[in-house]
């Protein structure tokens, strides 16, 4: 939990499967994550534009944009912004791809949410 006062990390989430969001999303939410869901890359984009955020979680593989491609716009909106990549199994390679193009992690769906939230607080530190 946050402390009273203590600033929230503010989190992108980032996936096309809305159930997954959805569910990730209230998840995060009573662990004092203030997370800010969308469905899709170009909507990841447009919504980094108007306010910063701590950390994204970007979904590999979706509809309208790949994750790696939302990667390289929201580092070059953002350097310092940690990014982690989430992966169906069999994607890591598109993973590594997405740590050469600045991406703090990677892990592989479905996590454990205690993995992911590890990966959050760490890229706070650095």
């Amino acid at each position: 939990m946050s402390e009273e006062g203590a600033e929230r990390i503010k989190i992108l989430l980032v996936d096309d499967e809305l159930g997954y969001l959805e569910v990730l999303q209230k998840r995060m939410d009573r662990r004092g994550l203030a997370v800010t869901p969308v469905s899709s890359g170009t909507e990841a984009i447009r919504v980094a534009r108007r306010q910063s955020f701590d950390a994204a979680v970007v979904d590999l593989k979706m509809e309208d944009m790949d994750g790696i491609e939302v990667l390289k716009v929201l580092k070059v909106m953002d350097p310092d912004l940690a990014v982690i990549i989430l992966t169906g199994h069999g994607s890591e390679q598109a993973a590594r791809e997405g740590m050469a193009h600045g991406a703090f992690d990677y892990l592989t769906k479905p996590c454990e949410l205690s993995d992911l939230l590890e990966r959050i607080y760490a890229s706070q530190k650095s």
